[in-house]
Order: C-alpha cells, then structure tokens, then sequence
C-alpha cells in the first residue's frame, strides 16, 4: 500500500512538472497560471474562469494583428509565408485571406471599416476598398524609397501614423533585401489631402505604437538595440499637440525585467483605462508573452507564453479578448477591460 501510495504520488509529481499542453487537450486548472499578476492593480484585469487559448500555430513570424469590428474576424501577417491570414469569431475557424500580401506586417482599420497594412516588400503603406483593389497611401518621403513600414495606428481625424525601421529591407526573409535610405522615423499621414508628415526621427528603430484613451500621448516601441549597441530596450512616450505633432519624448518604461534582463517590446496597445500592453520577447521562459503596465508606468501584470510576441490587439464582440501574434502561433485570453480603440 505504502509502495502504491509512492507511485501515485511520483505520477502526480511528474504531471505537475510536465509542460502545459496547448492543444486544448488537457485543460489548464484555473485560475491560468500564466496571467501572472504582479501587482494588484492588475488582478481586476485577470478573468479567474478562462484560460490563454492556442486558436492557430503553423506560422514562420505571426505578426500585424487587427480585429475588424465589422467583419467579426481578426487578420494577421505571416510575414516570411508573404500571406495574411484570418481567424473567424463566429466559429474559430481560420483560412488564408491574402497572398500574397506583399510582406505585409502591421495592419490596422480605418473609422470606415477598410483595412490598412504596412508592406514590407513593396515598402509602403496601403488602404484595402471595399471593392478589394489596393491604394498606395505612401511610398516615400522626399523622394526616397521608405526603409519598410512597420506598423500603423489611426487617429480620430482620419491621420494614419505609422512607423519605418526598415526590418523588412534587411534581408531576404521578411521582404527584399535593400539599401535603407531614410533615417528610421514615425510618419502621420493626413489620409483626406494625402499630406505626409515626419513627427520623429528620435528613436533609434520605431516599432509599435499606439495611442492613449485621450489620443494626447503616442507610445512607441524602440527595437534599436537589435542593431544599435547604444539604443535602449525601451517603450518611448510622446505628447500629441494639435493632433498631429509630437513633443516631450521620454521614457515610459524600461523592458527589463529584474532576474531575467531586458527583452524588447514589439507591437504595443493601450486599454480602456490608460493601461499599455505590451508583445515582449528575445529573453525565454518566464518572460516571453505580454507585459501589463500601468498609465504611471509600473509594470503590474504579464501572461506568459511559449513563443516570442511580436503582436497583439483587443477584439471580439465587446473587444475584452486579448488576441497575440507570437512566433510561429495565435493565441488568445479574456480580460476585464477592454482595448481602448477599435482595431
């Protein structure tokens, strides 16, 4: 008896140590241990009945998440598979939506339904219509060629702002492999008169972005360190002036985690009560996922996941569903708030 009891005790042992099975298969036990919450201000955002979903793996780099609000269904990119694809909200189901899609990354909707991607192989930004036909919005900035547009939010006066690192001009996985001409900027493009605008340059590679509640603060991501020594593992903070100029750039948040190091922020998307959620990643176990911080800056939360997160959104019906691009995945979680803007 004593022998039978030790060897149920070790098969329970090894099946509290073996790695969580994604597949849906074996249920997590709630409440989902890897929506870690790191300060109390995050715990009323953790759903204690739902678990973090694997809805689609068999992606080379997920990335552009967008939820179109109209549709019911959220695109995303896999960028080096030059293909978009979409998951649908009335079934789950999931099928290819463009290819090519010309290396697309960031993807977003304007306030009228058409979807907007940043092209990394043809180095622009365009505007699906409702027809389906494709409109170049920009293509360069004083004359020269964009490095390869990244990623885009939408501003209530119609202005597309979106960022140029230039990853996808870096070789030939994620685009075409070519000479960066420009330095790395965020651009705001006024979308009724074609206007385009560079409102910063003082980042050393822009990444994600996103607006606060109020639109009176634009955040973005700085990925620099993957090619320059001297660029912080940060998320940037700017103030809106008039809608469409930026002012005060300063650090939000570090991306160093104590006791693991510094990853990067990718895509970036601010909730309804002014809090940042962050795709992380570069770094392993224990960090890699989502990271949570607060309008003051604390980092208050994380949901851990398998893959590196490159991308992430609110959607769904009543936009409380957390949707991350991660690697070679999609995945998703509940939450008790909601994303601040539509896509």
């Amino acid at each position: 008896m004593k022998s039978l009891d030790r060897r149920s005790f070790l098969t329970a042992a090894v099946l509290a140590q073996a790695p969580r099975d994604w597949s849906g298969k074996t249920p997590v036990r709630y409440p989902d241990p890897d929506v870690v919450v790191l300060d109390p201000r995050f715990a009323k955002y953790k759903v204690g009945n739902t678990p973090i979903q694997r809805l689609y793996t068999g992606a080379l780099w997920a990335e552009g998440t967008a939820w179109s609000g109209v549709g019911r269904y959220l695109v995303w990119s896999d960028i080096p598979n030059n293909r978009q694809m979409r998951w649908l909200e009335e079934d789950g189901h999931v099928s290819l939506f463009r290819s090519p899609s010309g290396y697309s990354n960031g993807n977003t909707f304007d306030w009228e339904g058409r979807q907007i991607s940043c092209e990394h192989g043809h180095r622009r930004v365009v505007r699906y219509e409702a027809n389906g036909t494709a409109t170049v919005l920009a293509d360069k900035w004083q004359a020269k060629p964009f490095n390869a547009p990244n990623d885009a939010v939408v501003h209530p006066d119609g202005g597309i702002w979106f960022t140029d690192p230039g990853y996808g001009s870096l070789a030939n996985y994620e685009g075409f492999k070519g000479t960066l001409e420009l330095k790395e900027a965020v651009y705001r493009l006024d979308a009724k008169t074609g206007k385009l605008g560079l409102v910063t340059d003082a980042v050393f590679k822009p990444n994600g972005l996103c607006f606060s509640p109020d639109y009176k603060k634009l955040y973005v991501a700085d990925t620099g360190a993957s090619h320059y020594p001297r660029a912080p593992k940060n998320i940037q903070v700017f103030d809106v002036t008039d809608g469409v100029k930026l002012r005060g750039g300063r650090q939000f948040v570090s991306m160093e985690l104590a006791g693991k190091g510094a990853g990067m922020a990718d895509g970036i998307r601010a909730d309804a009560d002014g809090n940042i959620w962050a795709a992380a990643g570069w770094v392993g176990e224990g960090y890699d996922g989502v990271h949570v911080f607060a309008p003051s800056g604390e980092r208050i939360g994380m949901i851990l996941l398998p893959e590196i997160c490159a991308n992430l959104c609110f959607g769904g019906s009543r936009r409380n569903r957390l949707f991350m691009a991660a690697s070679q995945s999609l995945y998703a979680v509940y939450v008790e708030t909601q994303g601040a803007h539509p896509a």
